[in-house]
């Protein structure tokens, strides 16, 4: 009667012979056509799991088959080995970062070895190798001659225990996701990569993307944002002005309050004066950061004591409020607010017992008083605005711009959510930015030939 298989014996036999053939090792100078097989290379935490045993099984059945078709196939590894979690783990163990990330790779790579992938180990590497990241420093170069690489002073989220600086999606319910400490928003000196220069292109690419799902297009179309209105200003109280930026001009003689971002300069100055004012920017700062909490949340405001001068009929007088629910990153940091076409103004009039006009018509309904629970958002005929009236939404609009750019307070404008990419998010286990800053020169690129740095 047969021995039952081993398979532990079986697959440790067949490994040896693949490793000793050099099985999997892609040629350069083979004739046959050639097949790149790529999974996402796995963060080097210690031990592999069953999420990454699925994921490579996948690429490698993919890269079996294209073999047996008769592809060269080249199927590498490597290891996603820089970032805050291997810096922290380090110091909890009192060693370098660098030392507990290679140990961890031995690990892994013992382990997914075992399973038998049939990966180019000959083509290994790791982000945290110097042969590896001078390559991004050098890009990172290219890219900074070429204008696409910036600084600038930038509220960021800064977890004052990881001490470091997180995305929006990092901030769960205003705590950082590793640390759990609250969240505070800081004004630091960051480096982006100028990503809103291809803001259109990327809106046009979305066209010829035929196989993907049509709600996955809409999110992106989303996640990009472009938006077409007026960008004008509002004369103030104080002297001063304030420029916002609307998507719907129509709406202008709606508007019964103007609204800035915590970290807007007329809050800043305000906030210098009063000290409630400087308490409600600290609890503002401490409030959700992703657009889905801050559209969910309370909204909630400071009254200023400034008042803003409508463009088009001077005897109209909006106060100017602190809002938490408005984004220095959008538009202009400042907004004015109709309520009754808005819901989130809706909210915030309500709960400050503000005006609210209607001014798009809903069906027969046409007065002012606006007498419903919720905001009107959807079509009609300009109402109770004066010259506008009887105008549809579109018409209005571009009357409205017209007239802007006649009397020079204001411009037709297209703004975008998607924001520059900001890449100065390592404390230390990070590719280093090549760039050297000096008093008296500034800031000047690391020689192409003396990289890595």
């Amino acid at each position: 009667m047969a021995s039952r298989f081993n398979a532990l014996k079986a697959d440790a036999a067949w490994q040896k012979v693949w490793d000793d053939r050099q099985t999997f090792a892609a040629r350069d100078d083979s004739g046959k056509p050639h097949s790149y097989v790529l999974e996402m290379f796995p963060y080097p935490s210690g031990k592999i799991h069953m999420g990454h045993v699925r994921n490579y099984t996948m690429g490698d059945v993919l890269a079996r088959f294209r073999r047996m078709r008769g592809f060269e196939v080249l199927h590498p590894m490597g290891w996603d080995a820089f970032g805050m979690p291997a810096e922290n783990a380090a110091m909890e163990k009192g060693v370098h970062p660098g030392g507990w990330t290679r140990d961890n790779i031995a690990t892994m790579k013992a382990q997914l070895k075992r399973l038998g992938f049939a990966l180019d180990w000959s083509r290994e590497l790791a982000t945290c190798a110097p042969d590896y990241y001078g390559h991004e420093q050098a890009l990172f170069l290219d890219m900074y001659a070429a204008g696409l690489v910036y600084r600038k002073e930038s509220s960021v989220n800064w977890d004052p225990v990881d001490m470091t600086v997180l995305a929006n999606e990092q901030v769960i319910d205003g705590r950082g996701w590793r640390s759990g400490a609250l969240v505070e928003k800081r004004k630091l000196n960051q480096w982006f990569l100028k990503i809103t220069d291809f803001a259109d292109e990327l809106i046009e690419g979305l066209g010829a993307l035929d196989q993907w799902p049509d709600k996955v297009r809409l999110m992106q179309e989303n996640w990009i944002g472009k938006s077409q209105g007026l960008k004008f200003r509002f004369a103030l109280s104080d002297g001063d002005a304030v420029e916002v930026f609307t998507t719907r001009p129509d709406t202008i003689f709606g508007a019964s309050f103007v609204a800035v971002a915590a970290d807007h300069p007329i809050a800043r100055k305000v906030s210098e004066s009063r000290a409630d004012a400087a308490d409600f920017i600290a609890l503002c700062k401490r409030g959700g950061t992703t657009a889905a909490e801050i559209e969910t949340q309370e909204k909630l405001g400071y009254d200023t004591g400034l008042t803003a001068t409508h463009p088009l009929d001077k005897s109209i007088h909006l106060p100017v409020y602190i809002a938490n629910f408005v984004l220095m990153e959008y538009g202009t940091g400042a907004v004015f607010g109709v309520p009754a076409h808005d819901q989130r103004d809706f909210d915030f009039a309500t709960k400050y017992d503000l005006p609210i006009r209607r001014v798009v018509s809903d069906g027969d309904q046409t007065a002012s008083e606006f007498a419903g629970s919720e905001a009107y958002t959807g079509p009609g005929t300009i109402v109770n605005s004066q010259f506008l009236d009887g105008m549809d939404i579109e018409d209005a609009k571009r009357d409205v711009i017209a007239r802007a750019e006649a009397g020079d307070w204001g411009t037709g404008s297209t703004v975008y959510r998607l924001r520059d990419w900001g890449v100065s998010r390592q404390r230390y286990w990070g590719t280093p930015i090549p760039i050297i800053h000096c008093g008296d020169c500034g800031a000047v690129p690391v020689p192409k030939d003396q990289l890595p740095v």
